[in-house]
């Protein structure tokens, strides 16, 4: 039996980040997904939406059928 398994290269976060200091958040997705470490991304607050910035993965968790992602948030394009 295999594990689903989604290969992430841009952070959608669907405002459910939750900020844990300055510039740190953690993000909770479902499923089984992969994004590159200390790699910048885009962050986008839907798939649609313009690019909020960039930010580099410092931590990447699975449990639960869950994905748990800790990122430094590196630029930000704008505060709206």
């Amino acid at each position: 039996m295999g594990m689903p398994l989604e290969l992430n290269t841009l952070i959608v976060t669907k405002g459910r980040e939750i900020r844990i200091e300055e510039n740190l958040f953690q993000l909770e997705k479902e499923g089984y997904r992969l994004y590159p470490i200390e790699i910048p991304l885009d962050i986008r607050k839907t798939l649609e939406s313009n690019s909020s910035g960039s930010a580099l993965i410092k931590k990447l968790e699975w449990e639960n059928n869950k994905t748990t992602i800790t990122y430094q948030l590196i630029s930000l394009n704008s505060t709206n």
